[in-house]
């Protein structure tokens, strides 16, 4: 299927190739967390937090607060696909993680963290991008969920969240979005055998029961209080 093709990248993005990503896998934990819009990936992120011990960065979030910072250089283009419903520039969105990731581990003595990546990467380039400059993920969490039940709960979301992209219109566009682009991105690291599939349908409490399993299986304990 077509995928959304993003502008030419802006050459204030742009960064020389890395011969090693930033971050190596023996000391940094990440994990992507990956789901239609409404799959519950936010509530399970805060589960996992509490239990495992993670840093939980949302790029949907991180991309949010960059179109608000005043003196940001992207933020009306942010907004701009945000609200179309489309895939921003990938340039964009693994910096961001980069630097959140950077900020969290210079707070750690011995530079080491785990890190769960919300709604990232939602296409084919940024994960290549990522895991090849970056760091190599352990595996993507992948909530199932159809569509119905998570356009039912968008809406009802949107009667509080304030969120320009809670609505009818941009819940269609996000799901077309998301089967077309960020699929076949969960395809491609179940062919590698790096994804673990839970099924989202049921409450929060019997989902993460089954989350919980799954980490085990992987060989994620939950950290000691």
């Amino acid at each position: 299927m077509p995928a959304l093709n993003p502008p030419p990248s802006n050459p204030q993005l742009s960064a020389p190739p890395k011969p090693n990503p930033t971050f190596s896998p023996d000391n940094v934990s990440v994990i992507y967390v990956l789901g239609g819009p409404g799959a519950g990936k936010g509530t399970q992120c805060a589960n996992l937090v509490r239990d495992y011990g993670f840093k939980h960065l949302s790029a949907g979030d991180l991309l949010r607060a960059e179109q608000d910072r005043p003196d940001s250089q992207f933020g009306n283009m942010i907004k701009e696909y945000i609200r179309d419903g489309k895939i921003v520039p990938m340039e964009v969105t693994v910096q961001l993680l980069e630097n959140a990731m950077t900020e969290e581990l210079n707070n750690n003595p011995d530079h080491s963290g785990r890190f769960l990546i919300d709604g990232f990467p939602r296409k084919m380039d940024q994960a290549l991008h990522f895991e090849s400059s970056v760091c190599p993920s352990k595996f993507t969490l992948f909530f199932d969920c159809p569509e119905s039940t998570m356009q039912e709960r968008l809406l009802n979301r949107g009667k509080t969240s304030g969120r320009a992209d809670d609505n009818a219109e941009s819940i269609k566009k996000r799901f077309k979005t998301f089967v077309e682009t960020s699929m076949p991105v969960v395809e491609h690291f179940n062919r590698e055998g790096k994804v673990v599939k839970v099924e989202a349908v049921k409450g929060p409490e019997e989902v993460y029961e089954e989350v919980v399993r799954r980490m085990g299986e992987r060989g994620f304990e939950m950290v000691k209080k």
